[in-house]
This record gives structure tokens, sequence and C-alpha cells, in this order.
């Protein structure tokens, strides 16, 4: 593309102007700055010569916002940059469309702060401010009246609180949800409203020398509770955070269980605080005791140990039950309810020696200062075998009395008592005999508690208010046991005012509220209630005790320890500096710029320029960002407007080179919908302008007489201009005669059309702003006949439709490089070396050196001619065109000579001559077809067809003469890339049936055209070592014109292929290297484009009923059980045993394998799963269906065929062994029936197990059915109940099904923890690479873990 064209040959017209009114602007803006204002939209219509300041101030009053508190940014895409607020430019001129379109632009936080009201600077509560606008501005979902919703689900928490407010006004930050983080969002704001554990993790000090920050768990807390209180963000980041814990970004993406999460950040918090203040701070905050006892009835001895909880789970619905606990406390005394154990369940008394009945349960010792309760939503429904949750209503108080869960009563029980077994044993469990002589000893694992504290002398005297529990934390749950959102309603300690916290939006709520949180339905609870009850509902509560001796109160900022004080202040210095560069980034441009290099071609890259420099500024970064120092002055470079995708130069900008760039490019935006091109000249050129309006037009001259078409000339043009003052202008720029000129419009992909009405305009003809244009005045002869005749029409059809194809020769190819591009035509006696009796044809390798051997021949009495010939046919031969012109595959062959010159390019013989060594052009390393093949064999696609999108009768246009183009490939190349981008989308077909695999009816045996073919080009020039493309390879570049038949594009390769058309095939090359073979000789090249590579392959070209077919080897006890051996052709009506008789001696020459015909056998192949054995009387297309690229499994056997009949089964069988733990190698059974009986006789001699001790299950998946030697013994469904193989669950129907074995007297080796961790490991490792599943984990879901060292350990060995 010709960016700068000379003085000469750039023509510009005079400016047009239209003079129209002041259009109006439409702006519609979106308030996102609240959750209530989101659905809310502002409209404005103003003159489109409103600056945007003004906008601001309009804005502002409609919305009753402080001017200067936000933003206003495009609401059409992401990262917006917001428009300048005090700018004095226009809104047309900053990228806003008048006329009645709309702009849609979105009212944000400036800063991160919320905008300020009108109504707090005026400090007046009203909405005087908005005036009339205040109702049209509110069209957003209105308050929902709890007492209308039945159910009081509020799904969409963030519209149905009782009144929303802003940021400022609540004095709370919210926190960005990274995915579906919300669990710990709620659990992080949880611990940040509770004023003992925040004062206690401020008191905490972090030492930098003793470990890294960014690891530091409660480093980053400190951190996030810091700016939690004195941010002046709207909502702030958690990945810090969550990199302290050792998660990566996926983790963002799992959402888990909140009660889960407490637990383990718990865990992880004490690991940390060890050796510190805080070591004992969760335990003093939030851990209680239970006693878990049984009560002998008879004699009254109770066994029990002790336990301690961080939280108590409460059940909602008891199992089996068709009703609900009502409320918490109910739920709470069915958690100390005792259960009486009798009957089958009786207890063994160690005093009375027997088995007694007895009571067991828990009775609460003690309850933390800070009590959690779960309510157990979460269940699991055995009958549908899903996880379910439970929505049923259930109440909780605000003040919650534990005194009458509390054991206050001495029950009588023996002095020495020990524990037992009856409840699940904790970390935090001991023994009653170490309690029972020294309840506060130090060895036992309760540390720091001493129950003597907690005795009936002391429990006694509490008074009933210390067991008074005040609410201030509901982390509720919306959504179901599938997933959901997780948010808080928090009550802050210092006004008692309830808020919610919904990741980064923070409001007030009510009482009403926390009532909707109950869950459940309005009407009367049922068995199936919770199916139509609210799906939002608490999931757990976070009490604290009511003792106003330990309840204390938030620190205040003043109050805070000397390093919270410096951490908040390099925290606000990090947050200033943070403002300052979005402040940068949002006065930045950031725009795609393209240049022309004139060493490295066009180059792209983005260009980032503050709003408020100058062009020439801008300009001056273009020119290092391109790297053109040293290349082009930098005087000879400018900035232009430029539209890549039509290439398409909008306008220049001369005399602006002191404006800024925010005022040229309309504003700072995330995107723009031109580019900017860097634009060279060189120095005895000057910049032409480019004026608005403008379209851009190559033209391309057309010499008929020497058949040229030369390279664009850049005009410029408008679209009211007529085609006559068109043509004007392009006699200017060509130097060519208007009057006789004819000028041919490519409208789009070879759509050419002739504008010949001399006052139509450029715009009624169809042109653009990047339009192609051919242009001729030197032929009036071809003036006189129809466009679609002449020679103007068929010149620039073919040029149009010619394409360039690397082709890849063999490595067998015959003769050298110099025998290859003299392209002698092979006479009809070069195939007599292929004509003979059927059946004893020649080999390959015999074709080739009597082919080679013939071309040396016509190579040399070709060079005799040439010696021959007079000065004048060596004058004449230099002046031939240079594209080679192939006759037609139909012309008679010259009678002075057996061969025709098909290439007398007299630039191409000079390129080769000046080679030292031809040969060596084309070298590539040694490969075999059937090496080249195995790349290919796993693809089980069939192979490629090209498109029959035009039929051959309006393809095929004749011509007798070549056609010259200019520069040679340089005239292809300037439309290459658009006719590959338009080709791009084609859909292509693919061979599946009989006809399309063979040689069609109109071909003979040879691939040749029965018929007279029309000519089409075909042109053959060596390949450029220069093109870093194929290196080394033997490769031809072909320019083929694409509506060319595949038989006449393989008749014209022939001379350099060196062997028959019927002797090679095509392969066409996709991107990713796969090869497919084209087969149909009657369909064009038309589904191919420019640069397409295509690799030739010696071998028989396929016949009418042959079929392309590649054999693999079965080898069932190999670790790689499917290995490819060749590519072979069957024949329709061939049987399987004449098939076997072609294989055998092809695999002993290609793969050195030496069978035994009746020691072979074929089988049907589907994947990799092994099929129906194939019987030798079996024929192809009769018995057994076949198609092209047709796969075939090859079983060597140890003995002589035993399948004889149809009727038998072939079954692959494989013992397991328990004891071992081990699976043996797999043996084939035979089978006469489908009979179960028989498997299991056949199975109990092989294996020598009783019938009646065997056992057999189906494997699963493809072949050989691996399976993890843990799993086998469980997993499969052994023995089942069936007396036919071919039912539920086996449906065994063919051969090749796989069946495990075993001895039902074998029990499963015991394995260690060790060993079967190791074990795991082997078989992951092993199951892993056959590429079959591995599942151990019973859990799909991914584990919460919080890692102390600040990230995974992965284990190399599973690599």
């Amino acid at each position: 593309m010709e960016m700068v064209p000379s003085e000469e040959n750039q023509f510009v017209p005079k400016e047009i102007h239209n003079a129209a009114e002041e259009p109006r602007v439409l702006c519609i803006i979106q308030d996102i700055t609240s959750a209530k204002a989101v659905n809310e939209r502002l409209t404005l219509n103003l003159p489109a010569s409103t600056t945007l300041s003004k906008l601001y101030e309009d804005v502002a009053h409609k919305a009753g916002y402080v001017n200067g508190t936000f933003d206003l940014a495009w609401g059409n895409a992401l990262n917006m940059a917001p428009l300048e607020h005090n700018s004095e430019m226009s809104l047309s001129d900053s990228g806003f469309e008048p006329g009645g379109k709309k702009n849609f632009l979105q009212l944000t936080d400036k800063d991160g702060e919320q905008p300020q009201t009108a109504s707090d600077e005026s400090g007046t509560a009203d909405n005087s401010g908005l005036d009339d606008s205040s109702q049209e501005r509110f069209i957003g979902p209105l308050q929902r009246d709890g007492s209308a919703s039945g159910s009081g689900d509020y799904s969409s928490p963030s519209y149905s609180y009782s009144s929303i407010l802003s940021k400022s006004e609540t004095g709370y930050v919210g926190l960005v949800n990274q995915a579906m983080t919300c669990y710990l969002n709620s659990l992080l704001q949880t611990l940040f409203m509770t004023p003992e554990f925040r004062n206690a993790l401020y008191n905490w000090e972090f030492e930098e020398s003793e470990e890294d920050p960014v690891t530091s768990i409660p480093y980053q807390l400190q951190r996030l509770f810091v700016l939690l209180q004195t941010s002046k963000k709207r909502a702030i980041e958690t990945t810090d955070v969550t990199r302290s814990f050792g998660w990566d970004s996926s983790e963002a993406w799992q959402q888990h269980d909140v009660q889960e999460l407490c637990r383990v950040m718990f865990d992880a918090l004490e690991q940390k605080w060890r050796q510190t203040e805080q070591a004992d701070l969760i335990n003093q905050l939030y851990q209680g005791k239970l006693k878990d006892y049984v009560r002998c009835l008879e004699c009254g001895y109770e066994s029990w140990r002790i336990d301690t909880y961080l939280d108590i789970p409460l059940v909602i619905r008891p199992f089996g039950a068709s009703q609900a606990y009502g409320s918490v406390e109910e739920a709470l005394q069915a958690f100390v309810q005792p259960e009486t154990l009798d009957g089958p369940n009786q207890y063994f008394c160690e005093r009375c020696k027997k088995k007694c009945d007895a009571r067991k349960g828990l009775r609460f010792l003690h309850f933390p200062y800070l009590l959690t309760l779960q309510l157990k939503r979460f269940d699991f429904d055995y009958s549908t075998m899903h996880r379910i949750k439970l929505n049923d209503r259930m109440t909780f108080p605000e003040e919650l009395d534990m005194s009458p869960f509390i054991d206050v009563e001495d029950e009588k029980s023996p002095q020495t008592e020990s524990c037992t077994d009856s409840g699940a044993e904790n970390e935090g469990s001991c023994h009653s005999d170490q309690m029972s002589n020294d309840f506060s000893t130090d060895d036992c694992v309760d540390e720091g508690i001493c129950l003597d504290s907690t005795s009936s002398t002391e429990r006694a005297l509490k008074p009933k208010s210390l067991l008074t529990f005040e609410l201030f934390s509901v982390m509720v749950h919306s959504g179901s046991a599938a997933g959901g959102h997780y948010y808080a309603h928090i009550k802050s300690f210092s006004d008692g005012q309830w808020y919610s916290f919904n990741d980064q939006h923070v409001s007030k709520i009510t009482q009403d509220d926390i009532r909707k949180t109950y869950g459940g339905s309005s009407g009367s609870r049922g068995y199936y209630s919770s199916a139509f009850a609210s799906s939002t509902n608490a999931y757990m509560l976070i009490y604290r005790l009511k003792d106003p001796s330990r309840n204390a109160k938030f620190l205040a900022v003043e109050d805070f320890p000397e390093h919270i004080k410096s951490l908040v202040q390099k925290e606000k210095e990090f947050e200033e500096q943070e403002k300052r560069q979005r402040e940068i980034e949002r006065n930045t441009c950031k725009i795609k710029l393209f240049c022309v290099h004139p060493v490295k071609m066009m180059m792209e890259s983005k260009l980032e320029v503050h709003k408020d420099k100058t062009l020439r500024e801008a300009t001056e970064m273009a020119y290092k960002l391109m790297e053109l120092e040293g290349v082009v002055p930098p005087d000879c470079c400018r900035l232009v407007k430029y539209d890549e995708f039509h290439e398409y130069l909008e306008r220049s900008y001369e005399g602006e080179e002191d404006t800024p760039m925010g005022l040229l490019l309309g504003g700072v935006k995330s995107s723009y919908m031109f580019d900017l091109l860097l634009e060279t000249r060189r120095t005895d050129q000057i910049f032409q302008p480019y004026k608005p309006g403008e379209v851009m037009v190559k033209v391309h001259v057309v010499d008929l007489k020497t058949e040229t078409i030369a390279l664009p000339i850049s005009v410029r043009a408008y679209l009211n201009q007529s085609i006559n003052e068109f043509k004007q202008l392009i006699a200017q720029a060509t130097c060519l005669p208007a009057e006789t000129m004819r000028v041919v419009l490519e409208r789009c992909y070879n759509d050419l059309r002739l504008l010949y009405v001399p006052n139509k305009t450029l715009k009624a003809e169809g042109f653009f702003r990047s339009n192609k244009v051919f242009v001729e005045s030197s032929d009036l002869t071809d003036h006189q006949v129809a466009f679609t005749d002449s020679v103007l029409w068929k010149l620039l059809d073919r040029h149009g439709n010619t394409i360039r194809l690397f082709v890849l020769l063999p490595e067998q190819s015959p003769g050298t490089l110099a025998h290859r591009t003299l392209c002698q035509k092979v006479g009809e006696d070069s195939d007599a070396p292929f004509e003979g009796p059927k059946g004893n044809r020649k080999s390959v390798e015999a074709i080739l050196e009597e082919s080679t051997e013939k071309l040396k021949n016509l190579s040399l009495q070709q060079q005799q001619q040439q010696q021959g010939s007079s000065a004048s046919d060596s004058q004449k031969s230099s002046d031939t065109s240079d594209f080679e012109h192939i006759e037609s595959p139909t012309q008679e062959a010259d009678s002075n000579s057996s061969l025709c010159v098909a290439a007398d390019s007299r630039e191409l013989e000079n390129r080769i001559s000046a080679s030292s060594d031809t040969e060596n052009q084309f070298v590539c390393e040694e490969r075999s077809d059937s090496e080249v093949n195995n790349d290919r064999s796993t693809s089980s696609v069939d192979s490629d067809i090209l498109s029959s999108s035009h039929s051959s009768d309006t393809l095929c246009n004749a011509d007798s003469g070549p056609i010259q183009l200019a520069n040679g490939l340089d005239s292809h190349s300037i439309t290459s890339s658009r006719r590959s981008k338009a080709h791009e989308g084609k859909k292509e077909t693919w061979d599946t049936a009989e006809e399309d695999s063979g040689t069609d009816s109109e071909y003979d045996d040879n691939g040749k055209s029965k018929a007279e073919a029309p000519y089409l080009y075909f042109r053959v020039e060596p390949y450029s070592q220069d093109d870093a493309l194929w290196d080394t390879q033997k490769c031809l570049v072909v320019h083929v014109d694409k509506r060319i038949t595949l038989a006449a594009f393989k008749h014209n390769l022939e001379p350099y292929v060196g062997v028959p058309s019927s002797q090679f095939k095509v392969f066409r090359v996709y991107a990713n290297n796969q090869e497919f073979e084209s087969v149909r000789l009657n369909e064009t090249l038309s589904s191919f484009s420019d640069d397409n590579k295509i690799t030739i392959r010696l071998g028989r070209a396929l016949k009418k009923g042959e079929y392309r077919v590649k054999v693999f080897q079965l080898l069932v006890n190999e670790p790689e059980p499917c290995k490819f051996l060749m590519d072979t052709v069957f024949a329709k009506g061939m049987t399987v045993r004449q098939s076997k008789e072609e294989v055998v001696p092809q695999l002993k020459e290609q793969c050195k394998l030496d069978l035994s015909i009746d020691r072979v056998r074929l089988r049907k192949k589907t994947w990799k799963n092994p099929g129906t054995v194939f019987l030798d009387y079996h024929v192809y297309e009769e018995d057994i269906s076949i198609s092209s690229n047709w796969e075939v499994f090859l079983e060597v056997l140890d003995d002589s065929e035993k399948m004889k009949s149809m009727s038998q089964l072939a079954i692959l069988t494989r013992r397991w062994s328990p004891t071992t733990m081990k699976l043996g190698p797999f043996q084939e059974v035979i089978l006469e029936s489908s009979s179960v009986e028989e498997l299991k006789e056949k199975l109990s001699e092989m294996g020598g197990i009783p019938l009646e001790n065997l056992e057999f299950a189906k494997g699963r998946g493809t072949f050989p059915c691996d399976i993890s030697v843990l799993e086998i013994h469980q997993d499969l469904d052994w023995n089942p109940k069936v007396s036919t193989l071919n039912v539920w669950p086996l449906y065994i129907c063919d051969d090749g099904a796989v069946v495990f074995y075993r001895d039902s007297r074998e029990e499963p080796l015991e394995l260690s923890e060790d060993e079967r961790n190791e074990l795991m490991k082997k078989e992951s490792s092993r199951l892993l690479k056959t590429g079959h599943r591995v599942s151990y984990s019973p859990r799909k879901e991914k584990a919460l873990k919080i890692y102390l060292d600040g990230g995974p350990v992965r284990d190399p060995g599973q690599d």
C-alpha cells in the first residue's frame, strides 16, 4: 500500500462544505453510584455546542449532586475514562453524536468517593434542589412492602432495604467481590465490627524482619481493617488478604461455606500468633466447653469426656421428621436433649459388667464470650441423592438467654469415672480419670481451662444476667445448595444501628429486614414448605455476652498504637499516590498507531499520550516508538487519522501542530473509532493534505498490449463527484486521455463493474471509504465488444482468480531442479511403463528410475535444440512473457518433438543457473511416506474435499494466450490478503460417499479428462529460500487459476513430480500441519486461497470404488495398544482374505514385519476400541461397510484363527487379584453364544476358579478400560444377575468387549496409610499417562485451605 504517493500522482479535489443548522445532542445518563440509583436515568437534550463544563452543571442540577463530586464517563465501553470537568470543548467535538442518536453516559464516583448531594451542602434534608425532575429521575423499582409479600423473599437485597444511604452517611466501607468471595467478605466485615477482635488485632505489632508482609495473614488483616476504618473509598479490594492465604486467582472462583472459612481462618491465626500475646485470643473469645456423657440408668455410673467448640451446629429439621424446629431456642433444647440407649443399642456398663439401658447426651459447661450458632440449612436428600438446602422458618431472638442450657446440677456420679468412646473424639477431649484427680493439670489437652472454676460452687453463684447474649451479626445465604450469595447484617456497637454489608454496598436496615432472614413462608410449616419458601435466610448467628466489665468499645483513630498510626499514614500516602496515578491515566489518550516502516514494513503499536501534549510532541513520541531514528528524518513524518480496517486515510492535521491531542482526538476515551498512522515520505516528496469527507481510491493502470497491471496510484475524491469528473482526476494522475478511458470498479471480491454512465456519482456506483479501480485507454477496438467479452475483463478476471500455492514435492521425486523447471510434457510413450497385464504393475521405485532416465533424455534433447537455435530465436525467447505457459493437457505434442517446452522464462532459467548446486535447493531430510503418514495417524477425520460452490461450466474460461502481470507475484499480493480473508469463512465439504472417493466417470484411469477442457492459467516458479517457509524442502511456488479442476492441476504438475498424475496424491496442509488428501478430481481449487500449502506424495491415486485405509496394529497387552502401521488401498468387492494378501507383503517391506496370513486378523476399529472380527470370506461393501480414510485393526495371533462364524463372540478378559492388588494380562475367550453361563465356564476353566466362586464385571470406557486397582474391587458392577450378555447392564453384542473376573474367596490386601498413598500416586501417574480418568477424592468440591507458607506445595511426582 502506497501510503505517501509522490506529488505528481496525488490529486485532491476542492473541499465541499455543507451548511446546516446546529443539531442537538440527546444524553441519557445512568447513576451507578448507589444501589438505589442504579436503574435511574437522566435525560438531557442539549445543543451540540454545549461545553463539557456546562454538561456537568446541568447533570449536577438535575441529579441533585454538588458539581465536582462526581464523574461522567461513556457507558458503552469498559474501563471508561471520565469526561473532563472544566473542558470548554463542545459536545460535538467530544465525540457525542447529534441528530436524535442516544449518547449513553454513566455517573460514577470520583476518586472512589460517592457524590455529595445538594442537600448535604445546604444542610436541608429535603429534595428541593431537584425541582420537578425528581419524579422523572426515580424510575427504578419501588420499595417493597414487606406486609404485601407472601414469602418475605428478597433475593435482590439491593432494592429491598428500607433505606439505602450513601457511604458518607453510613461511614462504612464495602469490600470488592473478586468473583465468588462474598462468603469471605461477610466474615471479614463481621470480624471488623467485633470490637474485641479488632482492638486485639491492632495491638499486635508486625515485625518485618521476622516475616514477609505479603504472606503474613495477621498483617494483611490489620491493613484491611485500617483501610475499612480510614479509607475514603467506597469499597476496597481483598486481594492482598487472599494472597496471604496462599490463594491464586482460581480460588476467587471457588465458593466455600462461611462456617468452614471461619474455622480454617481461626486455625491459621492461631498458628501465626504462637509465642505472642494474641496466642490464646481465639480461644478466649470464641471457644466454649461441653460434656459428652453416657449414664447408666441402673447404677448411675457415668462415663464422660470434655470437648471444646468454636460454634454450635443447630439442626433445622430432624432426620426423618416432617416439621422443622421453629426457633433457635427449640433447636438448642433438642441439642442438649439426651437420648435413651436401649434394646439393641444398650450400653455396656463397666460397673454393672453388662449391657444396660443408658442415657446419652451433651451438657454445656462453658459458653464463649462470642457465641456462634450455625444453622444447618444444608442437608442430603437420600431419595434424590442430592444435596439440598432447607429454607424452613427458624426465628432467633435479639437477646438470647443461655442459662437454661448450662449444666448447673451437680449430678450424682461416682468418684472414679472412665472415658468411653460414646462420642466423637476431638483434639480437645481428655480422659475422665485425668480430670477426676486434678482438673487443672497442665497435662490435660484442654490447656488453660480450670474445670473446678465451673463447678457447682461457682456456677451456683453465676447470675442469670451473665448468660444473656446480644445478637450483633447475621450472615445470610441466598440461593440453593449448589451455590448462592452471602452477605451480612451487622449491628454497630457504637450506635446500635443495623447495617447491611453486601460486598461493596453498605446501607442501613431495620428490624423488618432482620426478620426477613428467618426464612420459610407465611403459611403453616409442613413437609414441603421448604420447597416453596424463601431461599434467602440466616445461616450463621453471632452473639456477644452482655457483660459491661468485658464489653469493649472500638479504638478511636487518636487512640491507635504507634505502629497502627504509622500504618495509617503509609496507607494514606499510598492512596494519594494511587489517586495521582488514576488522574494521569484519566488524562491519557490511548490509541492504536500504525506505520509503514521502510525496513520492517507495516508496524502496529499503541500510542499513550497525555491529552495536553501537542500534536508535535505526540509525533516525536510516535517517531521513537516506531524506531525510525536513523531511517527517516523526523521532519519527514507526520500523524494522520487512519482507518485500519478499510485502509483509509481519513484526514491530516495541517497547521494544528500545537493543538493538544485531547482536542484532536475528541477527548480521552477507552476506545476510539479510528486509529493514527505515522506517515513517512522521501526527502524529495511533500505531504499532501487529506481532508474529511474524501474517499481514497487505488488506481491500477492496465496495459492490454503488454498484459500488465501496474502498482496502485493513490487518488482522493468525493462521493458526490460524477464519473466524468472522476476520470479527469485520474487522467491528471496517470497521464491517460480521459476521452478513451475505461474505469472498472472492484466493488467486492472479483465483482467487476464498468463505470460508463458519465453523470452518475461515485456514491451511486458504490464507492466507499477505500476503493480499488482499474483503468485502461490503450485499445480502442476492445471498447466495441461487450465488457464481459472484452480482453480487459478476461485479464482482470484472471488476475482476480489467480492464487499462489506452495507445493512440496516428494523426497523420491526424480530429476534435478533444472529438469523440473523445463516443464516437459511427457508424451504418450511416457505412460508405457505403467501399462501391462493386470497384477504385473511395476514398483514405484522402478517407475521413478525409468521416469528419471526419460526426463534426462528429454532434457538432453532440449539442450541440443536450444544450442542449435538462431540468435533471433534467442532474442525471441528473451522477449517472452515472464509468466510461464503450461499447455492444455489435451493439446497435441509438437510434431517435431516428443515434448513441448512449458516454461521458457529467461529470468527463471538465469535464477536456476546462478545456483552452484541446484539439487541442494530442494533437499530435505529422508523420510518415508509411511513415517510422514504416521504423524497423521491419530486423526479420524475424512480427507479434505474441495468446495463445489461453482459448477465447472461457469468456471472454465477459454483463452489462448498467456497473461503477464506487473512484477510477477507482486501483482497478486496487492489483493491477496483481502482474498484470503474472504475465504476464511468458506465452508468446506468432506468426502464420505463412495462416488466422491474414487475417480469420476468423466476421467480415465490416469485422471486425464476425456472431454476437451478449456485452458486455465498455471505458472510455476522455484521456491525462494528467503521466504523462510518449509526451509530446505523441495518446494515450488505455483500460480494457478483456482477454477482449475484437481485433475487438470495434477496433470500440470506431472513434469515436476516426474510420474503420471495417477501415481501421486495431493494432500492439503492446514494451519495445525494436519494433512488431508484431496481426491475429487472433478472439483476445482475454489476452496483454496493464497499461500495455502500442498504436499505431494508418491503412491497410486485412488480409482473408482477404491478406498484409502489406515492400518493400525492392536497390541492388547502393551501400554499403547494402538500403533499405526501403514496406509493401503482396499477395493469394493475385495474379500478380507484378498486384502490380507495385499497387506502382508507391504508390512514386510515397509514395517519389517514378517507375518503369516493365517495368523493375521483384521477387525473393526472405532476410535481406540477393537470391534467386529472380519472373517476371510467377508466382502467389502457387501458384508463390511467401508468409507474414505477408513481405519482398521490388524491383530497378530499366537495361533491360527479360531473365529469361524459370525455367531461367535470374541471377548477380551482380564483377571483381578485382590490379594495382590494386581491385574493379569488380557486373554481372549471365544464364545459360541451370548450365554453368561458359557462365559463363566470359560473363565472358570481359564482361571482355575470354581464356578460358584467366580465373579465377573464388564469394563467401562474405551479400550483397554483402565481403572485404578484401588477402585476396581468396589466400583464395578460385579456378578450382574442376568442370563445373557446382550441385556442390561452388560450390553455385550459385539466382539472386543472387556470383562474382568475374580475369585470371590480372595479378600483385598490390607494396606497401611503410607502404602495406600504410595499406591495412589503410582496409579494416578499410570492412568494419567494412558489418558484415563483419575478419581480418588470422594469430594467433588475443592477443599478450602489457607497456606501458612504463602502457597501450596506442588508434588513434583504428580506433574
